[in-house]
């Protein structure tokens, strides 16, 4: 059931291509919108996570600043214990926050929720990657002062914050007192009504190891208990003001403070420049990581603020000139909700290397900052096409957490690997073993994830190295798992399993785990072939690493071969799962609007009886296998499964837009589409306050390139079919395929592509082979109007 569109007021958040910004201070709507605004306005590199609290620290909903990977373990509780049931979680932990800046006036302190505002404008600048804010503001003796601040979190150096504030005294002298923290609070209690919010811990998390303070920069550090991270981050300042100032330093384990005093006439400004550093290792002493704090610190102070901040627009527009979609629409609010999504995804991953992507990045807790199958799915593809290097280091991470896969697997009971569910440092972190452990897909995913990587970066070292051991691993544990069924037929079966949709679990023959499983073994067997015949070298090494018989390839492919796929003759669709078409179907119009979503108001048991969808399961698999569906099997699959689908997941709207576009629902396409773009933006889940959904943005790029553009990418051959909504002018993206750069541009009667960088390059339009190349850098076909567009019935 999809929520209302909460679209924010246009008088206070006017639409901009570039920005989302608030143009006015409401407190009753600053009130409600606290948790949202936090999201909204976060900072992060990837590695760095910063929420949008305001300066002065209140009002907050939930501060956070995050470190990618660095957590705490937590042991999972369990009513009732069995074998295999993981015993120890692990959570992203609250680092001290640094972006506090508190100011009195005249001894009065500025509380914005308090102060008679004049003006008032926040920016979140797509273009410079940087947070700021400009109020204008009475005092409570009728002075009239400015404040300016800006906010970054680099990209150049994954370890650097940094803060512009700049307040001027306009019409009367005052005496300003402004003190910068770095301080550390102990996370909140968890929400325990939701089970995707963070755990709580009892007790203090973050153990000082010590501090240092000098002049206007202080360094704190810490130890976690369990997991043995050390952390240190630390703070400087450069100060200049128009009138004579003072500052003072002080220290103790969890607040470091800078009090600058000044007096300033008429028209004075008086400027501080924070820098602020975070570092963390599970190999040091806390000394050798505070000087690592204190080596960023040295040159950020020398660099300079604004050599910082002219480094910050570079690299971002290094990004847009690489992934920017431009849509041309009526409605002005779509290219800015596309442009925060995207803007999402370089604050997620630019600065990821060395480790995973959490399902809410660095912008909330949510997940416990856990790293999901939504990464290879939904936003991997994003990365492979715009940012090859990132997304080979994501899958290098899920490589270094091979030898817990294969623990896993031994663990379970059987041969090869079994990647974590929900893992931080590769162990599984799942309690919940009927929605987590038992959604053994994630392994074929990632072979999908590898498989489409390496053909479309054309990275042949990274398959050798490292791709070719995972899909070995995998494609054991698949044939382990499996097993040939004489009631079947003969036919290979894989039972108790849980597919993506997360209301039906332990179930046999759930049909998309077999296609990815046989997927997964196809690619194993044809890799392992190919290194073998081309690359003698790689293969003995690949023997070695993994012990491989010469008989397995022919195993994965027999087992590939009988897979069994559900099937009903009688509705000509593909049953979900060997039961599924057997359940009662869900009673939807009993069902109040308010007990959405389902998880929240239903004992799984009623969910699991039931024919009710949580998200895309079957669809999912018709969108990422697509060649090996007819465009009728799509139609009546998508037709029975569609009005089933709750969207309680917010990675279901993106896939269905996909799907629907393809079979020529073009009003449910776009009708998805607009509930995918504004997922967070519109607060569509009610949870936005609890950071970005980052892989239903991920989605978002998808439903954009194959869905809208038609592209497709099976084997390496990259081929379009665009179909623009009516409601679009034109849309243009930009591509990476194998060390080339193409240009894509659409609209409803033409669609040109251009090749920007690179030797030549075949692509595919409408069937049609095209190539490009330096003689022949750009081409344009005719879009040929959708034959028969059948618009449906809206959902």
């Amino acid at each position: 059931m999809l929520r209302p569109r909460l679209n924010p007021p246009t008088d206070i958040f006017p639409p901009n291509p570039w920005a989302i910004e608030a143009v006015r201070y409401v407190r009753e709507l600053a009130r409600d919108f606290t948790g949202q605004g936090e999201t909204m306005f976060a900072l992060s590199n990837g590695y760095l996570g910063m929420r949008g609290i305001a300066d002065e620290g209140t009002p907050v909903r939930e501060a956070g600043t995050y470190l990618n990977g660095f957590y705490e373990h937590r042991p999972i509780s369990y009513g009732e214990r069995a074998y295999g049931f993981p015993t120890v979680g692990q959570s992203i932990l609250n680092c001290p926050d640094g972006m506090l800046m508190s100011l009195s006036v005249d001894d009065e302190p500025f509380v914005l929720a308090e102060a008679e505002i004049l003006s008032y404008r926040r920016i979140l600048d797509f273009r410079t990657g940087t947070l700021n804010r400009h109020v204008a503001w009475l005092t409570p003796s009728g002075k009239r002062l400015r404040l300016r601040t800006l906010r970054l979190v680099s990209l150049a150096h994954r370890h650097l914050a940094a803060v512009e504030y700049a307040l001027t005294i306009e019409d009367a002298e005052a005496e300003v007192v402004i003190a910068s923290e770095l301080r550390n609070d102990q996370p909140l209690a968890a929400d325990t009504s939701d089970p995707r919010l963070a755990e709580g811990f009892v007790g203090r998390v973050l153990h000082p190891t010590g501090f240092r303070v000098a002049a206007l920069r202080a360094i704190l550090s810490y130890r976690t208990v369990s997991s043995g991270l050390v952390l240190g981050c630390g703070m400087d300042h450069v100060i200049a003001a128009d009138g004579p100032f003072a500052a003072q330093a002080s220290c103790d384990d969890d607040l470091a403070r800078i009090v600058v005093r000044s007096t300033l006439a008429p028209g004075q400004t008086i400027r501080v420049h924070k820098y602020l550093s975070y570092h963390y290792s599970g190999d040091t002493a806390p000394e050798p990581i505070r000087s690592r704090v204190a080596w960023t610190l040295d040159r950020a102070v020398e660099r300079g603020f604004a050599s910082i901040r002219a480094r910050q627009e570079a690299d971002v527009d290094r990004f847009w000139q690489r992934a920017d979609v431009r849509v041309d629409a009526e409605n002005p609010r779509l290219q800015q909700a596309i442009r925060w999504n995207l803007f999402q995804l370089m604050q997620a991953s630019e600065r990821a290397e060395g480790h995973g992507i959490p399902a809410r990045g660095l912008t909330g807790r949510t997940y416990e900052g856990h790293y999901f199958w939504d990464t290879e799915i939904y936003v991997l593809p994003f990365l492979i096409y715009t940012n090859p290097p990132m997304a080979r280091s994501l899958l290098k991470v899920r490589y270094d957490m091979l030898d817990s896969a294969r623990d896993r697997a031994r663990e379970l009971g059987h041969r090869g690997a079994m990647f974590p569910w929900r893992t931080i440092n590769g162990r599984e972190a799942s309690a919940y073993y009927e929605a987590g452990t038992a959604q053994y897909h994630i392994n074929a995913d990632i072979a999908f994830a590898v498989r489409q990587y390496v053909e479309v970066s054309g990275d042949e070292d990274f398959l050798c190295r490292y791709g070719a051991e995972i899909l070995v691993e995998t494609a054991r544990l698949w044939c382990d798992l499996g097993f040939f069924s004489e009631r079947m037929g003969g036919r290979f079966c894989i039972h108790g399993v849980t597919g993506p949709d997360e209301y039906t679990a332990i179930v046999n023959n759930n049909c998309y785990t077999n296609l990815m499983a046989r997927e997964n073994m196809r690619t194993a067997a044809a890799t392992v072939r190919r290194l073998q015949r081309d690359d003698p070298e790689s293969f003995a090494s690949l023997v070695r690493r993994t012990s491989l018989e010469p008989d397995e390839p022919e195993a994965w492919d027999r087992a590939a071969e009988h897979m069994y796929l559900p099937y009903d003759d009688r509705l000509k669709v593909h049953p979900q799962d060997d039961a599924f078409l057997d359940l009662e179907r869900w009673d939807f119009a009993a069902t109040p609007e308010d007990h959405y979503p389902l998880l929240l108001h239903y004992h799984p048991l009623n969910l699991y009886r039931c024919q009710v969808i949580k998200q895309a399961d079957m669809v999912l698999a018709m969108f990422l296998l697509s060649e090996q569906f007819s465009h009728e099997a799509k139609r009546r699959n998508f037709e029975y499964y569609d009005p089933l689908t709750t969207h309680d997941s917010s990675l279901s709207v993106c896939i269905q837009s996909i799907v629907a576009n393809e079979i020529g629902l073009r009003e449910k396409a776009i009708h998805y589409f607009n509930f995918a773009v504004a997922m967070d933006l519109s607060d569509i889940g009610g949870n936005m306050m609890h950071g970005a959904h980052i892989a239903a943005i991920g989605g978002t790029w998808l439903a954009l390139v194959y869905g809208f553009a038609g592209m497709r990418d099976t084997g390496g051959r990259i081929g379009f079919h665009p179909c623009l909504p009516e409601a679009w002018g034109r849309m243009s993206f930009t591509l990476r395929i194998r060390g080339r750069t193409i240009r894509v541009e659409l609209d409803h009667a033409a669609a040109t592509y251009s090749l920007l960088e690179g030797k030549e390059l075949t692509l595919w339009h409408e069937g049609e082979r095209l190539g490009l190349s330096a003689a022949k850098p750009s081409v344009t076909r005719t879009i040929r109007p959708p034959a028969g567009d059948d618009h449906g019935s809206k959902p």
